[in-house]
């Protein structure tokens, strides 16, 4: 079909190079009889258009006769080639588009028991990269054009829409999915999009993202069987790191903590070290009251004492000491001293090197 397309554009191409070299060459010609360069020009244009609003200057002379005829016999010929260029490239086009769309339509309603990725976002992207080396049959539904396109790009079988509306879910199947990942970054579009889910399939299996901590008991309530948070999943990660025998030092550089970077990344996610002055709000708190103060900002996994050995996944009833190092994960962009500034002073922190 891209060979089919590429032809009738092909001819366009070409029909238009053809016409503008025969309209040069007949201004030329015009110009060499002594017209002027815009009465040559007009001239050209009246013929090859067939406006016939008549000569400019007589033609009286064999070789304005013999530039003339040329313009009409040339230039008509290259308008009707342009024309007919023009007039498949839509055709191929629309017929494209007809075939494009019945082709995802059949697709859609041979699926059964697949799964419906609603957004294909940074998440979106990552799950979809991880369904299909599973090879295991799944739909995403997008509403973004560019994003639709480039799951369309990928090989991915994809469904442009707005996830919220039943009618799309209908359109994606949902009646026969066996799971619903519904991980748009809007909280509220999630809820409602698993409302919509658990009232079109009772049976259905719900994977809600989450960003704030209270959207997870909406979700649980709008039908979700697992609310998933990208923050907690790479705090989670980062426990999994410096639970490592290794210090930090050892892992430095070190091909897993390269990769496990890279995974902060596609997460959305940062790292940093906070130390807690004698100043700062954090002193004298329990660590579950400062992940609580921070709104799900980030969260503590590691907690590096002034005199000791570091604690990962440190107990949420521990307190913070002045002098302690808190080693904290939240989303990109996150200010995570910001926990610390009212009213107090404001604790002194550095990002980690690796």
């Amino acid at each position: 079909m891209d060979r089919l397309a590429l032809t009738p554009l092909r001819n366009l191409a070409i029909a238009i190079g053809f016409v503008v070299i025969v309209s040069a060459f007949s201004t030329a010609a015009y110009v060499h009889a002594g017209w002027s360069f815009g009465d040559a020009v007009y001239m050209v244009l009246l013929t090859i258009y067939t406006v016939g609003y008549g000569e400019v200057h007589p033609i009286d002379t064999p070789y304005l006769h013999g530039v003339t005829i040329a313009t009409m016999i040339f230039g008509c010929t290259g308008m009707i080639l342009v024309t007919g260029a023009l007039v498949q490239s839509l055709t191929v086009y629309q017929i494209r588009e007809i075939l494009g769309t019945n082709r995802v339509k059949t697709e859609i309603a041979k699926l059964k028991r697949h799964v419906v990725v609603c957004g294909f976002g940074r998440i979106g992207v990552m799950l979809a990269r991880e369904l299909a080396a599973a090879k295991t049959p799944f739909l995403v539904v997008e509403r973004d054009e560019k994003r639709f396109e480039e799951a369309r790009a990928l090989g991915y079988l994809a469904l442009m829409g707005e996830a919220t509306h039943e009618e799309v879910l209908l359109a994606a199947g949902v009646e026969r999915a066996s799971v619903l990942a519904t991980v748009l970054p809007d909280d509220a579009a999630n809820v409602f999009i698993t409302l919509s889910g658990r009232s079109l399939n009772k049976a259905l299996r719900i994977i809600a993202r989450g960003e704030s901590p209270s959207t997870e008991t909406k979700l649980i309530q709008a039908g979700a069987d697992k609310v998933v948070m990208p923050t907690h999943i790479g705090a989670e990660r980062i426990a999994e790191m410096i639970l490592f025998p290794e210090t930090a030092r050892v892992i430095r550089g070190s091909e897993r903590m390269r990769e496990f970077e890279k995974v902060l990344v596609d997460l959305g996610l940062e790292m940093e070290v906070v130390v807690a002055t004698a100043e700062g709000q954090a002193v004298g708190i329990t660590i579950a009251e400062l992940e609580q103060r921070a709104a799900g900002a980030f969260f503590v996994v590691q907690v590096n004492p002034r005199a000791g050995e570091p604690v990962a996944r440190p107990d949420p009833g521990r307190v913070v000491q002045a002098g302690d190092g808190l080693v904290v994960v939240g989303r990109d962009g996150c200010e995570f001293n910001a926990v610390f500034t009212e009213p107090a002073a404001r604790p002194r922190a550095g990002r980690t090197t690796y």
